[in-house]
């Protein structure tokens, strides 16, 4: 049986107009102006956008950082994303030293088949370039349906990687056909810098973003871009936090190099005074990057509307304050780093994009939706409303008003980084492959998501 939403206006990154959708077997495959045929559902949504489901490129659930564990595994986080508007998310399959990456992959399959409330797809997290790592990157696109690989210039000791490994990993990318995404940051000047800190006795959490100061940022950003030039490769950078990093991906673009850049909603609306709340409840937005002074939100913001940044990712990482947060009470060096916004990226983008005048409607699902789906594989199977793309659509009503709060949300953490805020309009129905998996807030008991291989994009 056929579904028919009615009365909606749809939003691409393209177009705004008004017409209904009709999708059945997973799949839109009528739009415009049209009587029922016999046995269709007719949905009213008056007054409401539809907006193509929101892809949220950037998240990392049931992860282990340490002695712990994030608090958001794929049921409880991919649970709350629907109910904010998300039906795809790209998580970060991580390598473990030693390891293989198709063992990464495995493992991240258990962790979210049957699990997940919205279809996903992985990123590789690579920490250990051996030679038989090498050989597996040189097929996982066309073996795996993984079309990005991520690298991180932080975390010494840990996840970090040399120069020469990165610059390996984009020069391989241009043959197999993947997107080379990196953490920019100096892992080695944050590890000098910890060290000083904690010498000095200085072990309150403002100091996790007092060792990790912009430069450090801007300067493996720059070296990044440099290294992804050599190569002749594109480069995909995540969290950019500041405007001296954006900085950095205008001067390539201006150049003509392949560069795309990310951002998340802590830095387009939260700042650095986060850090000076009194005793241990900084630790929240203990974060990397960091929070950056305030003065960075406009240069972000108009870096989405002029294409310069391309997409939003949440970066959801959710540790409780209690008893996980709580584990660097005495070293802010050992908080886990991290904060959840699965649930609300989509409607803050909404309500601190579009309302308040930074973004317009098209801007908006291009950053929240479609490009992230251009970038990773993913369109026209999704990222768009159109003739033959999967049925993940958002019906969004504009007049629902509502209150972030930790004692409404469905992230499984004991708070939330925008407790307090407004949100201005709100998801009345989800769509996810045709079925409605969300209702006024509630969503389906059992998870309907599935794993999505994605398409090499050059």
């Amino acid at each position: 049986m056929a579904k028919i939403l009615t009365g909606g206006t749809i939003v691409t990154a393209l177009e705004t107009y008004q017409a209904d959708i009709r999708f059945e077997n997973g799949k839109i495959n009528a739009i415009g102006f049209f009587p029922a045929q016999a046995g269709d559902e007719r949905i009213a949504v008056d007054g409401c956008y539809l907006f193509p489901g929101g892809i949220d490129p950037h998240t990392h659930l049931d992860l282990a950082v340490g002695a712990t564990r994030t608090a958001d595994d794929f049921f409880t986080g991919t649970k709350a994303a629907a109910v904010g508007g998300t039906t795809t998310i790209l998580d970060f399959a991580t390598q473990d030293k030693g390891k293989s990456l198709q063992e990464a992959i495995q493992v991240w399959h258990q962790k979210a088949n049957g699990k997940s409330f919205i279809d996903y797809g992985f990123h590789l997290a690579v920490c250990d370039l051996t030679t038989s790592v090498k050989v597996e990157l040189a097929s996982i696109a066309a073996s795996e349906g993984v079309t990005s690989v991520k690298l991180y210039l932080a975390y010494k000791n840990t996840m970090q990687v040399d120069d020469a490994a990165l610059l390996e990993v984009l020069e391989i990318s241009k043959k197999a056909g993947f997107l080379v995404c990196v953490h920019c940051e100096n892992g080695d000047l944050i590890d000098s810098f910890v060290k000083k800190a904690q010498a000095k006795g200085q072990t309150e959490p403002k100091y996790h973003a007092k060792t990790r100061p912009v430069f450090v940022e801007k300067e493996a950003t720059a070296r990044a871009i440099a290294l992804a030039e050599f190569a002749g490769s594109p480069l995909y950078v995540v969290h950019v936090s500041s405007h001296a990093a954006l900085q950095e991906i205008v001067a390539a673009k201006s150049h003509g190099l392949a560069i795309y850049g990310e951002t998340c909603p802590q830095y387009l609306l939260l700042d650095e005074s986060a850090y000076e709340q009194p005793g241990f409840f900084a630790a929240k937005y203990v974060m990397s990057p960091p929070l950056r002074q305030k003065n960075n939100q406009d240069f972000l913001w108009n870096g989405l509307k002029h294409s310069l940044l391309a997409t939003v990712g949440s970066d959801h990482c959710s540790f409780n304050f209690a008893g996980q947060k709580e584990l660097g009470r005495q070293d802010f060096s050992q908080i886990p780093n991290g904060g959840p916004g699965i649930e609300n990226r989509f409607g803050l983008l909404y309500t601190y994009g579009v309302v308040a005048g930074h973004l317009t409607l098209n801007q908006f699902v291009a950053v929240t939706s479609t490009n992230a789906a251009k970038l990773f594989g993913l369109f026209p199977q999704k990222g768009t409303i159109a003739v033959g793309s999967d049925a993940d659509i958002v019906v969004w009503d504009p007049a629902v008003r509502s209150i972030i709060t930790a004692d409404k949300q469905q992230q499984n953490v004991d708070y939330n980084l925008y407790e307090g805020f407004r949100q201005k309009g709100a998801p009345r129905y989800v769509f996810l492959r045709g079925q409605k998996i969300v209702a006024d807030g509630i969503a389906v008991e059992e998870p309907q998501g599935k794993y999505i291989k994605r398409q090499r994009t050059r």
